[in-house]
């Protein structure tokens, strides 16, 4: 935000040449550091010195606080000189600088150039530099000389692209809220290759779980040292094939031992049976459901979708029971009472989409308390439920119009594309769960980062945690 002697708003950028800079004539800009500017310039120049991105390592620093880099008030006084005085043509000969004081987040930095001196055998002009704060402090001063330009130069301000950071800081809060406790038991089922045995190595080096590997010992060992990592610590349990683990995996749950179960590298149908199974295994009365965490760089909280992984085309009763498990899931999460948009094409109840009239359904088993610890509101379009101008341009009036946290999709067909859309043209991350049995249930795969492998277990761990204190159960 330029806020000091301003050019003329025309739209234009216009130079001073060395003929027309008189000794003293000044130009300034003023620009306020926000979190973005840093981790921007961070990301330009590589420079990750903690003390400008980790608030828990700055705040054992000198200035017990994240300050900016210190070239990035440099690189305002360069503005100036490329932009205002002399402008464009300039030529950047040298620059010397002395940082006087830190510069926090929040601190508006007007930067000044004064010329001192011309040089008219090499058209060059040394100016004064100085960068003040909102409170007048000198936290820059330095001098630098241009090679001034000697034709006049008017051209139209080039427009900037928009510049979006995906942080992941969302997927690093939810680490943050699992970790602190003792892990949590986890059985794996069937951990039979490299990418499965290094998943589960990764969530447990994260503090998150105590992984008990359930499968064929010799197929589990092989696999480790194929992944390179010590397996050592885990506890094993031997299974003579896929079927087995997934059925002993389901087994260890029912008998408490274990408070998450999650997939390792036999097909999802198999797990999925011994999970369903009518005596042994793990169904509640709800019906099973899949939820994504998805973090949305665009998007100024989590966003949950549901179902886009188990559901094929849910039941008005399915889809009660979706709502509630993905309710849960976020309260678990810290949510006290989550936004639910439930989806469709429009906003209006329309007799022929009968994903609207499943919405208004939905919303009226939630003012009867069917549905319990959340608001809910539908049917919505996706752009009002997520978006406030959407929704008032619509002149809709709801506590969840475009501010969703939970999206309530018709379909699997419709849940399956909005989350790859999300994830490959938003740039979000999405963690997942299935949610409804008597435990949260991961399902990996090959694809997953580290950082959506990591993010699922969380997430498990958050619930299985919100399960115990419900329960009163000890960990």
């Amino acid at each position: 935000m330029d806020t000091a002697t301003p050019p003329p708003d025309d739209g234009m950028i216009e130079n001073r040449t060395f003929d027309e800079i008189a000794i003293g004539d000044s130009a300034s800009l003023s620009h306020r550091l926000t979190e973005q500017d840093i981790e921007l310039f961070a990301v330009v120049s590589g420079d990750v010195n903690p003390a400008h991105l980790d608030p828990a390592y700055a705040e054992t620093g000198l200035f017990h606080k994240i300050i900016g880099h210190g070239m990035w008030s440099g690189a305002l006084i360069s503005a100036v000189l490329g932009t205002r005085l002399p402008g464009p043509g300039t030529i950047y000969l040298s620059q010397d600088l002395r940082f006087r004081a830190p510069v926090g987040l929040g601190d508006t930095i007007t930067a000044t150039v004064t010329a001192r001196e011309k040089k008219p055998e090499k058209k060059r002009v040394v100016f004064d530099c100085a960068c003040l704060n909102q409170d007048g402090t000198q936290v820059v001063s330095g001098t630098a000389e241009v090679q001034a330009p000697t034709e006049k130069v008017r051209r139209p301000r080039m427009e900037l692209p928009e510049v979006r950071l995906n942080r992941h800081r969302r997927f690093r809060e939810l680490l943050a809220d699992a970790k602190g406790q003792p892990p949590v038991p986890v059985a794996v089922a069937h951990p039979c290759d490299a990418a499965s045995i290094a998943a589960v190595a990764e969530v447990a080096a994260a503090g998150l779980v105590a992984p008990i590997l359930v499968g064929p010992e010799a197929k589990i060992r092989a696999a480790a040292q194929a992944a390179g990592v010590d397996i050592s610590a885990f506890r094993l349990e031997p299974a003579p094939h896929s079927q087995a683990a997934a059925a002993q995996a389901v087994a260890l749950v029912r008998a408490g031992e274990a408070e998450i179960l999650m997939k390792g590298s036999l097909h999802t149908d198999e797990l999925m049976h011994a999970v369903v199974a009518a005596e042994t295994g793990l169904r509640t009365e709800r019906r099973l459901s899949h939820v994504y965490l998805m973090d949305v760089p665009t998007y100024p909280r989590p966003l949950l979708v549901t179902d886009a992984a188990v559901n094929i085309a849910p039941t008005l009763a399915e889809k009660r029971d979706i709502v509630q498990n993905a309710i849960d899931l976020a309260r678990a999460m810290g949510l006290d009472t989550p936004r639910v948009a439930v989806l469709s094409a429009v906003e209006t109840v329309n007799p022929a989409l009968r994903s609207t009239l499943d919405a208004a359904a939905l919303c009226k088993m939630a003012d009867r308390g069917q549905i319990a610890g959340g608001v809910v509101d539908g049917p919505l379009a996706f752009d009002n439920a997520v978006s406030p101008e959407a929704a008032r341009q619509k002149g809709i009036v709801s506590p969840v119009a475009g501010q969703a946290d939970i999206l309530v999709v018709p379909d699997l067909e419709a849940g399956n594309m909005l989350a790859k859309q999300l994830s490959f043209l938003a740039g979000a991350d999405a963690a997942g769960v299935v949610v409804g049995a008597r435990v949260p249930i991961v399902l990996t795969s090959r694809a997953d980062s580290e950082r959506t492998r990591i993010a699922s277990c969380a997430v498990a761990v958050l619930m299985a945690r919100a399960r115990r204190a419900a329960t009163g159960t000890a960990a």
